[in-house]
């Protein structure tokens, strides 16, 4: 089963002579950089759903928890801790 999982953008790298925005995202405490080329409104503080590195689309906070819990009780989250 493919999930687009929420996190927070912490930062948002943009690149001189790159045609493509990239940001470090949140999810409960790991960090990742993420592809935000397809989110382009995405900023600092924003929710946005990830899937394969990429954002799809933003999302309010409640959405994100709403998501996060589901995962929860699919004991699906385990996959996003580090080891």
């Amino acid at each position: 089963m493919c999930l687009a999982v929420p996190g927070k953008v912490v930062s948002v790298i943009e690149e001189e002579g790159l045609n493509f925005r990239r940001g470090k995202v949140d999810f409960g405490g790991v960090l990742k950089e993420v592809c935000l080329a397809y989110t382009p409104e995405a900023a600092v503080g924003d929710y946005v759903l990830v899937h394969v590195g990429f954002s799809l689309s933003v999302v309010d906070e409640a959405e994100a928890q709403k998501i996060f819990e589901t995962l929860r009780e699919m004991e699906q989250l385990e996959e996003l801790e580090s080891p």
